[in-house]
């Protein structure tokens, strides 16, 4: 069936038709949520509450709360009760499980449940009483899980989070919300947790159909005051469930290879990286800590040297396995986590609203079953998860090829840009250029002689000349081709 998006040349209808394309748009099934019952939960309206989200956010999945206590702080993590409005075997539940995540563009998003429950009744937005699943953790002593209700006080996006923009209450909030994240991160990274950030790129439209704006999103320490409290309560539920040899959907990520993280250290040693000496004998979980380590140095080294932040931290991930579900808790070696899972986002990911079933079964708060064939629903899952990453990718690229169209079109064709190398294979080197652009420069366009890939695969070198194009190499490079609907770059060196 064909369907009518709107004019091509409008940058929302080629990422809508993209969305389309790729099976990631979808009719929502027949559901009539229950109306919202407060009844048997702990009410912690009274508990001043807030989110923290980016600036488009619709679907706030976690609220966080805290409190001092004596020398330390107790910390509430409230994630949206999904599990209430979704029920087990139902079309709309069927229907989530084969979408299995929902699919973010810039501007667009193409969600795993309907809006009226994504961005409505499941969101925890401010001033409105919504339903729970709470993890509250004390100073110490073990966390207690139970469902709630909440009125969130304050919506926070990044930004505001970052410069403290917020009101007198939500700044006592936050100071310790900080202190709570600082201590979880480092302990994490204290344990051998990979350090490996990556800021994404984030898109601004024009309102006429073209891309006016692009930056690197710079709110580091607000997505940590966020972010280490989401994994804190993921181990909390991951370790309880895993304690009751409960059946439930972990996020697993094992250990490396040996050989792939000795290959790590050869290529980061050939461009001139700090590396971390290798016990003997060298198992996997040796291995693993030997890779965080690797990733502790290669960050400390990029921020130091400026290079390679990008180019270094993907060559720690490809020595990586990929993380994925499983119904057997594995451990996950990247958080250096021994029991995790997804429990923070059930708006958006499947595995999540598995998880609150499991663990609402263990507590005896709901009696939803599980899938027969969890096996089956991880491999599932972990697949939909790849593709929807890739659409989001192929969306950004693209947007980032309209943008780049619009500035060459201000500056002119013949622009130099200041670049650096951040990935190679034989037939050409990728640059990452103006901050927030990617090209691909074919061998081809290299001046003057053949090169090929150096036995560790980190430069591109002359056959003659023994000239090289390194991994993290700065470099000056033109703009070839713009193929703008299929996001790809092509580059040359100025002449």
């Amino acid at each position: 069936m064909e369907e009518a998006l709107g004019p091509a040349d409008h940058i929302e209808n080629v990422l809508e038709a993209l969305l389309v394309e790729k099976g990631a748009r979808q009719r929502f099934e027949p559901h009539d949520p229950p109306e919202p019952d407060d009844a048997g939960r702990v009410d912690l309206r009274d508990l001043f509450t807030y989110t923290i989200d980016p600036d488009t956010a619709k679907d706030f999945d976690d609220a966080l709360s805290f409190r001092r206590e004596g020398d330390g702080i107790r910390a509430w993590v409230h994630i949206a009760d999904v599990s209430f409005f979704v029920g087990a075997g139902t079309p709309l539940d069927y229907g989530a499980a084969r979408r299995a995540f929902s699919t973010y563009v810039p501007g667009l998003v193409a969600p795993m449940l309907p809006h009226e429950l994504a961005d409505d009744l499941c969101s925890l937005r401010p001033h409105e009483d919504r339903l729970c699943v709470t993890v509250e953790i004390p100073p110490a002593g073990e966390p207690s899980f139970y469902r709630s209700v909440i009125r969130s006080d304050a919506r926070l996006t990044y930004g505001q989070a970052q410069r403290r923009e917020a009101p007198a209450r939500v700044l006592e909030a936050l100071s310790l919300n900080d202190e709570v994240a600082a201590g979880l991160r480092e302990a994490r990274f204290a344990r051998g947790a990979l350090q490996v950030q990556r800021p994404e790129v984030a898109f601004s439209f024009d309102g006429e159909g073209g891309v006016a704006d692009a930056h690197l999103e710079g709110e580091p320490h607000a997505h940590m005051l966020v972010e280490e409290l989401m994994i804190l309560a993921n181990e909390h539920v991951a370790a309880f469930l895993a304690s009751r040899n409960s059946p439930a959907l972990y996020r697993v990520h094992e250990r490396p290879d040996p050989q792939a993280v000795d290959h790590l250290l050869t290529k980061l040693t050939a461009l001139g990286v700090p590396t971390p000496p290798v016990p003997e004998p060298f198992s996997p979980q040796q291995a693993a800590v030997v890779a965080g380590e690797a990733s502790t140095l290669v960050a400390r080294y990029a921020e130091q040297s400026g290079r390679g932040r990008e180019a270094f931290s993907t060559l720690v991930l490809r020595a990586l396995k990929q993380a994925r579900y499983d119904p057997k808790n594995l451990g996950h070696a990247g958080l250096a986590s021994t029991a995790y899972c997804h429990f923070t986002s059930p708006i958006r990911r499947y595995p999540d609203l598995i998880v609150h079933r499991a663990l609402l079964r263990e507590l005896g708060l709901a009696g939803d079953p599980l899938p027969g064939d969890l096996q089956e629903l991880a491999e599932h899952t972990s697949a939909r998860e790849r593709e929807a990453a890739q659409i989001e990718y192929q969306a950004d690229e693209i947007c980032r090829a309209w943008l780049l169209e619009r500035r060459l079109f201000e500056l002119g064709w013949d622009e130099r840009w200041s670049g650096e190398i951040i990935g190679l294979i034989g037939s050409g080197l990728f640059v990452r250029f103006g901050e927030v652009f990617e090209g691909f420069l074919p061998a081809r366009r290299l001046h003057g002689e053949f090169f090929e890939l150096n036995d560790t695969g980190t430069a591109l070198a002359g056959r003659t000349t023994g000239r090289t194009y390194r991994l993290g190499d700065a470099i000056e490079v033109g703009v070839e081709h713009i193929s703008r609907h299929e996001g790809k770059i092509e580059l040359a060196l100025p002449q």
